[in-house]
């Protein structure tokens, strides 16, 4: 086989020992095989074909019901994202579907999703609530993704809340953001069904300074902190998670180089969602211009109702095929420092093929490491290993 490693290298015929979950090391082929043939290990021979760490997606909106299939011809027709929520769209066409649904309902969502990513190689999730838009909403799908990521042969799950996404009909903003600080964030918090918050900070979403309150009892109240920013344009979401020097800043499409470079310096990863531009046929942002500066990066689905992409060597394909960022880069971005910005809960290395990283990785149909993100009309995973074990697709 040829498997990308951490080391920035191709290893040629090699073999990987797993144990249990775990990596337990990376040796010559013909060396591993003489060593453990008296002994009843299972050998998974791979037929020379190239193995890539499991993809990691950073930033996935998992549970909804209904679609917005309607609104590109919206779009197409002159309205803004705006005005298509102002008019019933948007957001709240799905709150409101994804209020009427059952809870077993959700959870069959959520398994047919989860089971679509991992046939496209990701093997772990960020999964964001943010259809419910109440305290009992809310809760009721962090409760599912919780469920979720207890199932087995399925990837496992990083959860956002983020009840900071949208204001129901008849509320403004800052009367929600009372109320999500005063009762949401604490039901929540005392939960522990999250491990991250999230806000839209937009213009005509939640303002600088709601999301900082928001983000802020947040961060007291021992989640890690992640931001929508500059969708659609420069709101001054980049500033603030500067100031904040949150997890990771999303979208960022319209975010000054400046800022960007102030972000790194504060820590903030620079989220991209190449998806979201492709699905509503807007430019792309620079990602060469960022790595000139050697921003660090991550990409990922964004999966929601507005940019239907479960799939992320599709979004590598964007990056490589329509955007001249080479093969490796893109895939770092969606593996080692995805893993940076998208951690375990048992804190265990992921994202990277290593001695005692998790035992997630995708065997390719392709001897070239490089088909990963080159076929953008089928999956070019032949098979996954997850959580040690392998997973024919």
């Amino acid at each position: 086989m040829a498997t990308l490693d951490d080391n920035d290298s191709i290893n040629e015929g090699k073999a990987i020992i797993v144990i249990d979950n775990l990596i337990a090391n990376i040796g010559d082929s013909l060396d591993i095989v003489e060593e453990f043939k008296s002994s009843d290990a299972k050998f998974v021979d791979v037929s020379e074909r190239a193995i890539i760490p499991g993809l990691i997606d950073a930033h996935n909106h998992l549970l909804w019901a209904g679609d917005r299939f309607n609104e590109h011809k919206l779009r197409m027709d002159g309205m803004t994202y705006s005005e298509i929520a102002a008019s019933g769209g948007g957001i709240m066409q799905t709150v409101t579907h994804t209020r009427k649904a059952s809870t077993d309902q959700l959870i069959a969502i959520g398994v047919q999703r989860m089971q679509e990513s991992l046939r496209n190689g990701c093997t772990f999730l960020e999964a964001k609530s943010g259809y419910g838009l109440s305290t009992s909403e809310e809760l009721r799908l962090l409760e599912v993704q919780n469920k979720l990521n207890k199932m087995s042969d399925l990837p496992s799950i990083h959860s956002t809340w983020m009840g900071a996404h949208a204001v129901t009909k008849g509320k403004s903003y800052q009367e929600y953001t009372e109320e999500i600080l005063s009762e949401q964030l604490p039901e929540v918090l005392d939960s522990g069904l999250a491990e991250s918050a999230d806000v839209f900070c937009e213009p005509g979403w939640f303002s600088i300074e709601q999301s900082e309150d928001i983000l802020n009892e947040s961060r007291r109240g021992g989640l890690n902190l992640r931001m929508h920013i500059d969708e659609f344009s420069n709101g001054g979401g980049g500033e603030l998670a500067s100031e904040l020097k949150v997890v990771t800043a999303d979208h960022a499409h319209h975010t000054p180089l400046d800022i960007r470079l102030d972000m790194m310096e504060n820590g903030v990863m620079t989220g991209f969602l190449p998806g979201t531009p492709y699905s509503n046929g807007d430019d792309w942002p620079d990602f060469n211009e960022v790595s000139a500066h050697d921003i660090e990066y991550t990409i990922a689905t964004d999966f929601n109702p507005n940019c239907h992409i479960n799939n992320l060597p599709f979004i590598g394909s964007l990056l490589v095929q329509r955007n001249n960022v080479d093969p490796y880069s893109a895939l770092v971005s969606v593996t080692k420092n995805a893993a940076k910005t998208t951690p375990r809960s048992d804190g265990l290395a992921h994202g990277t093929i290593e001695v005692g990283a998790v035992a997630n990785f995708n065997i390719l149909k392709s001897h070239h490491w490089e088909s990963w993100c080159m076929t953008p009309g089928s999956s070019p995973i032949h098979s996954v290993c997850l959580e040690g074990k392998v997973i024919d697709l």
